[in-house]
């Protein structure tokens, strides 16, 4: 399958922040967000074409025993499966983040579903493809149904709380499943949406999520 990179580092979001992981970020995508943090996996998909055994072999040289499948879309890579299954019988807890469009049987401990709201519906001609399939009900369900699972939802405005609002209460989520993440690329602006996003937090018993690596590193690859 395409792969963009394999890399070493920390989470940086959501339930396992700061836990020591390999990423495999898989490239190719079936949304086109407009605030798209790796627009190399989607707008520009790049990457070699790389069979499962040496994917396999890349990660288990880490000194990790958490594996973070992420993209772009990882879930529309029909190779995901497989690789999923040798992760699990190597003895690794394995993550996915995905955006919840699309189902397989994936060897998983955590779902990391990402919902897109209205916010990343892009301008031009991906905005009806983009609008119509951003969000899956059924699809969304599977998945939080397969393994421990988290609603991560990447906010830009106060205007986005009644969307997930809807989408959380439409889902029967617990609250203490859903994360809220604040939109940006640069540790200012993470802050500055932090701060509002917060209270919403401890009104709401969601969960509020930094992007670590932004913070440590900034805006870039590899991290």
């Amino acid at each position: 399958m395409k792969i963009a990179e394999i890399f070493y580092s920390l989470q940086g979001e959501g339930g396992l922040l700061g836990v020591p992981s390999v990423f495999v970020r898989t490239s190719g995508c079936n949304l086109r967000c407009s605030w798209c943090d790796t627009p190399y996996t989607s707008w520009q998909p790049e990457g070699d074409e790389m069979p499962v055994d040496e994917i396999l072999a890349k990660v288990l040289a880490y000194p990790a025993r958490h594996a973070v499948l992420t993209g772009g879309e990882p879930m529309i890579q029909p190779q995901l499966v497989p690789l999923s299954h040798a992760l699990r019988e190597a003895g690794w807890h394995i993550t996915i983040e995905t955006a919840g469009t699309v189902d397989a049987a994936v060897a998983c401990d955590l779902m990391s579903i990402s919902p897109k709201l209205a916010n990343s519906t892009p301008a031009g001609d991906w905005a009806i493809r983009h609008e119509n399939t951003r969000i899956n009900l059924p699809v969304l369900r599977r998945l939080m149904a397969k393994c421990a699972f988290q609603l991560k939802f990447v906010v830009a405005a106060p205007e986005d709380l009644a969307e997930i609002r809807s989408l959380v209460e439409t889902l029967g989520a617990d609250p203490g499943h859903v994360i809220l993440m604040p939109e940006g690329r640069s540790p200012e602006l993470l802050r500055e949406r932090s701060l509002w996003l917060a209270p919403i937090c401890l009104e709401q018993g969601y969960r509020l999520s930094p992007r670590l690596h932004v913070e440590l590193w900034g805006d870039r690859r590899g991290v």
